[in-house]
């Protein structure tokens, strides 16, 4: 059985990579928006994605200017956020894209759905990636018809590490060009 969980889990990486490079790259521009700015990236999981958060907060490698989101946080026009939700439907999640959407906070949206009309949450993100996840990956081994391993937290964690990945690559290459403007010609 763990042959098929990793053929599939293979299989839904790369999904994600083929179908939503750009999205990633795209969240990862709005992203450094803020970290090469004064702006401060505020992270906002629901549910079993707040697993995210606590990755980018307490990983090996931390997540550059992070921040938990929360209610009684003020957000300022040089600030950037991402949401990571299991579906596009969950609630708070859309009140919190509402708002960012009516405050002009430009915002990165992670769920499950795929972007198209009728999907809110995609329509009021300035980028939006879908988990690719629609149900379980595997079949039950005693109930036909029912699938198990339901991987969002691992689709999650996968783009967030690709996300970050182009984030710190765009880092690096902004310090680089500060560096080479402060050069003087005539040193």
């Amino acid at each position: 059985m763990s042959k098929i969980l990793t053929t599939q889990l293979t299989g839904l990486f790369q999904r994600i990579q083929q179908s939503e490079e750009e999205p990633i790259e795209e969240t990862a521009r709005l992203l450094a928006q803020a970290a090469i700015g004064q702006g401060t990236i505020y992270f906002a999981a629901f549910g079993e994605m707040e697993a995210v958060t606590i990755h980018a907060e307490l990983g090996a490698s931390p997540f550059a200017k992070f921040a938990r989101y929360t209610d009684e946080v003020e957000l300022l026009p040089a600030d950037r956020l991402i949401i990571f939700t299991q579906h596009a439907t969950d609630e708070q999640a859309l009140k919190l894209a509402q708002k960012l959407h009516d405050n002009f906070i430009p915002f990165a949206a992670v769920a499950s759905e795929v972007a198209e009309t009728g999907n809110l949450l995609s329509e009021l993100a300035y980028t939006y990636i879908s988990l690719k996840v629609r149900g379980g990956i595997l079949p039950h081994p005693t109930n036909l018809g029912e699938r198990i391993v339901f991987p969002h937290l691992m689709a999650a964690l996968y783009i967030y590490e690709a996300i970050k990945m182009e984030f710190d690559e765009m880092l690096v290459d902004d310090d680089e060009d500060e560096e080479e403007e402060s050069i003087s010609p005539f040193a």
